[in-house]
């Protein structure tokens, strides 16, 4: 395996753990909230989300993407930190999606659209934040 395969491997794996990690929090605050507190699944996403942001700007950018992690300056910083926004609200957008088909159209258990919470969203989030965010 080249090198730059096996650095892509890894940063794969870092991803992985604290993404997982990451979405894990932001279902368990949205399926506290739309089941145990019985807030409107939506808004408990929402909530869930927020969390999750600045949960995962911190560890990805520390953690997963650290090689990135290189002397950016404040503008470099705050330019990363509007486009980590701006993917985490594709990300808000997929979940709300879920929720919607899941729980509001399908009228299924709140904790339905929490598989794709966890698996789908986060493939296009990588990329995006691979990509654009942290290069």
């Amino acid at each position: 395996m080249t090198p730059q395969r096996r650095a892509l491997a890894m940063q794969i794996v870092r991803y992985g753990v604290v993404g997982f990690g990451v979405t894990c929090v932001q279902a368990a605050v949205y399926w506290s909230l739309a089941t145990l507190a019985h807030w409107h699944s939506q808004l408990a996403n929402f909530l869930g989300y927020l969390v999750a942001v600045g949960l995962g700007y911190i560890l990805h950018g520390k953690v997963t993407f650290r090689d990135t992690e290189a002397a950016q300056g404040i503008n470099g910083h705050a330019a990363r930190g509007m486009k980590f926004i701006l993917v985490s609200l594709v990300s808000l957008a997929l979940n709300a999606l879920w929720v919607w088909l899941c729980v509001s159209w399908a009228h299924w258990p709140t904790w339905t659209p929490i598989p794709a919470m966890l698996f789908v969203t986060p493939a296009l989030v990588f990329v995006l934040n691979r990509q654009w965010v942290f290069r």
